[in-house]
């Protein structure tokens, strides 16, 4: 499946604009802050049905417009086409449609078209809470395994409800209780498909890691989770009389972690920035690798101002990776028109160059 073209409507700083696509390699120039990852944005909205960059939905409308509308043409490998429509409003509804069709949950949506994003803002996974590496791990597993986003809302609605009770003066004990037997039931399903994914995920990454960095320094991506010391009934059992008094739920898959080590050490703390650019690229190589293996598709693969703060020597691995077989439609954006005209001239193969000033395609 590849995006063969897209339109907006009062999406970001784009007015109207419409794009049509090459099927394996675009690149997008333009000046910071032309547009670029907007168009990325919209490109990942019409897969996610929510932005990368942003939790607000609001924010991906124009200013002083009340509706943005994303609209894609899809190429499946059997030659049928997709059209994919989003629409946003200011009052906070979202409209999905695949083919005319309205879905009746936008969950339904998810995993139908793979797609991975490096960006810039991925710095987040390394530098902030746990709370980013979760994300990480809920939308890259929920797109392989719609069951398991299902019990990631369960959980975290059951979860709402029992610190809302924890926080009250009267505790109804045998209501908590069943709230629990409830969380129980989800937790251990995304505990699992965590633990599956983990183990499958971390020989991509020191594969990718050591391939572009040259094998100079190893890396690590280990899972933790409060239910390595038994059940969370057991848990929540044992620490009822401290989160009474704190007036939340202080265990569970909610507080899981992704701890990312580099020769040992946490590698925000030895990591240089190129280092740390270099792992996040593998993160997400790693996720591309495991769509494919597990869907037996290409997901699109966003590439987000990549080549800043690497050495030359990894910018020709990824380019020559990227451009290889193994991988289906990219997007690259870039604000240096030379380099990507250069990139072009290396690799040779079938591409499109966008350029972007001020939310106008010339």
């Amino acid at each position: 499946m590849y995006l063969k073209k897209i339109s907006l409507s009062n999406f970001k700083n784009f007015g109207e604009a419409t794009v049509n696509f090459s099927q394996k390699l675009n690149c997008i120039t333009g000046m910071n802050g032309a547009g670029k990852t907007n168009l990325l944005d919209s490109i990942y909205y019409l897969s996610m049905t929510k932005s990368y960059l942003s939790s607000q939905d609001q924010t991906a409308i124009s200013f002083e417009e009340d509706v943005a509308f994303i609209s894609g043409e899809y190429k499946n490998d059997d030659s049928s086409t997709d059209q994919i429509s989003l629409s946003l409003n200011r009052s906070g509804d979202k409209q999905m449609k695949r083919n005319g069709k309205p879905y009746k949950r936008l969950s339904d949506h998810i995993g139908i078209i793979p797609i991975v994003m490096v960006s810039p803002y991925d710095t987040c996974l390394i530098n902030e809470s746990g709370d980013e590496r979760r994300k990480f791990l809920n939308a890259v597993i929920s797109q392989l395994d719609r069951e398991y986003l299902r019990r990631v809302q369960n959980y975290n609605n059951l979860l709402a409800q029992r610190n809302k009770l924890l926080k009250t003066d009267f505790r109804n004990r045998l209501l908590l209780d069943t709230i629990s037997e409830k969380m129980q039931e989800n937790a251990v399903y995304i505990y699992k498909c965590r633990g599956e994914f983990v183990k499958d995920f971390v020989p991509f990454v020191t594969k990718f890691y050591k391939d572009i960095s040259g094998g100079r320094e190893k890396v690590s991506v280990d899972y933790k989770s409060d239910l390595e010391r038994g059940s969370l009934i057991e848990l929540l059992n044992e620490s009822f009389e401290r989160e009474s008094r704190l007036g939340y739920t202080t265990v569970g898959v909610h507080r899981d972690e992704l701890l990312f080590g580099m020769d040992g050490e946490q590698i925000r703390k030895v990591g240089s920035q190129g280092q740390q650019k270099s792992f996040l690229i593998s993160l997400k190589l790693a996720q591309y690798s495991l769509f494919k293996e597990n869907t037996k598709h290409n997901p699109l693969l966003l590439l987000d101002d990549v080549f800043d703060k690497l050495d030359i020597k990894r910018v020709e691995f990824l380019l020559n990776l990227v451009s290889s077989s193994t991988f289906g439609q990219i997007f690259i954006t870039d604000s240096n028109k030379v380099r990507i005209e250069n990139i072009l001239s290396e690799i040779g193969n079938e591409s499109k160059t966008v350029e972007i000033e001020g939310g106008v395609i010339l």
